[in-house]
């Protein structure tokens, strides 16, 4: 087992994705915490596991773990607005 995977194993986090179904009906998925965390997937379940291994990829710099260690929000929610 990798080091990366052996520290993120030790205490789960859990991370807001964004997803949305374009207008070619692949789900694109995004996780903010990470700049240029993104993926897609022709179903919901692929696009979800393409971001976990990309996600996976990023946490491989040290300075994306560190944003991983120090992120600790107490509340996530996702809001729309009509304009």
């Amino acid at each position: 087992m990798s080091d990366i995977k052996q520290r993120t194993s030790r205490r789960k986090k859990q991370l807001p994705i964004y997803v949305e179904k374009d207008e070619d009906n692949f789900y694109v998925v995004e996780c903010p915490v990470f700049e240029g965390c993104y993926s897609q997937g022709t179903t919901l379940d692929e696009a979800l596991k393409n971001i976990r291994e990309v996600i996976e990829l990023i946490l491989e710099e040290k300075s994306n773990y560190k944003i991983l260690k120090e992120y600790n929000p107490t509340e996530i929610s996702l809001h729309t607005i009509t304009i």
